[in-house]
């Protein structure tokens, strides 16, 4: 590969990170002419920090609203409502407070407020046995600024996804009018995210950049810096992730989730890099979505190693790029079962720093196994092209040994 040939699309944002970045949230929404700014958190954050009540002090009178009913993974009928509230409010601004559930609620929200039409007919189709069909969505969308309380890489994307228990996927939505126009990591309310938050948010996003090492041989300049930096980064934060005190660790995961996106614009897409990328965020998606108490890094940390054992195969290099990262040994050492080392070093590097490595230690039961394996065959990012419909028995071994 040319690594100097390639295009790079990059979105206006700005990014007030450190000591008092709230400070500047009256700013940015004088800067948009804004007069009506709407704010959207969940319950905890709503309840049981003083997080809300010092931004609406920085905002003063340009507040008009808090919706502090976002649930965890953004449901179908919490995004509903809040669009009502927003519409009734006739909010000019929306504020999402929050971590990944939050702030891809509201880029949907955003988009409800602005289409006229159901939703069924805004998300992404999936005809039978076809490629999926990503809606183009025309109309001008509201600013959005967002507050980070954890580390995310939703942080600044066009894409979003909410839960709908009538459905066997994801409803899933595109827009890149639905980027923030500036987002905030402030230690005040980085502080807020309990311990166990902060530990799977920040084991998801290593993962997303800890992957991305396994595509450097395609990746162009632009997005080989992103990579190899964000990896440096997240490698050196997530083993302090759990450390309540050490919010440096959190600004730097923030930094990492950053760097991700700006992978995306650079010119790739971490999620399809290889095989074994694209199985554990399919199988992933699908099992926090159906066992609400699971959190999206318990999925990670708990199929990544079953997913190198029964897809590794088909990228070796990649394996063995993967495994050079993480144990700082050189590729050509390794031999011929390079996916089996690996997936030995990630069970052993995650286990160590106390994260579940089985689908049983987290409540995923395994009458259910099925189930998962067809809500992932409906998912964008990993599979546009349908590809899993004929890999369903590699699949359900990869959770069977993942259990």
């Amino acid at each position: 590969m040319n690594k100097l040939n390639f295009r790079a699309v990059n979105y206006p944002v700005r990014v007030h990170s450190g000591d008092n970045a709230l400070d500047q949230l009256a700013a940015e929404a004088h800067r948009l002419r804004a007069k009506r700014v709407f704010i959207f958190c969940g319950k905890s954050v709503a309840n049981k920090t003083p997080l809300i009540g010092l931004i609406r002090e920085i905002l003063g009178d340009l507040c008009i609203g808090v919706f502090d009913g976002i649930d965890k993974d953004a449901s179908l009928m919490a995004v509903q409502a809040a669009t009502a509230a927003a519409k009734e409010a006739e909010a000019d601004l929306l504020l999402a407070v929050g971590a990944g559930s939050v702030i891809k609620a509201v880029r949907i929200i955003a988009i409800l407020i602005a289409e006229n039409k159901p939703i069924e007919q805004l998300m992404t189709l999936y005809p039978p046995g076809g490629r999926a069909i990503s809606q183009k969505l025309y109309e001008p969308k509201l600013p959005i600024l967002n507050v980070l309380t954890a580390p995310t890489n939703a942080q600044n994307r066009a894409g979003a996804a909410l839960k709908n228990p009538n459905l066997d996927h994801r409803m899933e939505f595109f827009d890149p009018k639905t980027r923030p126009v500036a987002v905030f990591w402030d230690p005040r309310a980085l502080a807020t995210a309990p311990r166990h938050m902060n530990l799977y948010t920040g084991v998801t996003v290593f993962w997303l950049t800890f992957m991305g090492m396994g595509g450097l041989d395609n990746a162009n300049v632009l997005v080989e810096g992103d990579r190899r930096h964000a990896f440096r980064l997240a490698k050196a934060a997530l083993p302090r992730m759990g450390d309540e005190r050490d919010i440096k660790a959190r600004l730097e995961m923030c930094a990492v989730a950053f760097l991700q996106n700006r992978e995306e614009q650079d010119g790739s897409f971490t999620h399809q890099v290889h095989w074994v990328s694209r199985v554990v965020y399919a199988l992933g998606s699908s099992l926090f979505n159906l066992f609400p108490t699971l959190a999206q890094g318990e999925s990670y940390t708990t199929l990544t190693p079953a997913a190198i054992r029964c897809f590794g195969d088909r990228n070796p290099s990649a394996m063995a790029a993967m495994l050079s990262a993480l144990t700082d040994k050189s590729a050509e050492s390794f031999g011929a079962d390079v996916h089996l080392q690996l997936a030995d070093a990630v069970q052993s590097y995650f286990k160590s720093l106390g994260y579940a490595t089985h689908l049983r230690e987290v409540g995923v039961t395994q009458d259910r196994l099925a189930e998962v394996v067809e809500f992932s065959t409906k998912n964008f990012n990993a599979d546009p092209k349908r590809e899993f419909l004929s890999e369903r028995e590699r699949l359900l071994k990869t959770l069977e040994m993942a259990w």
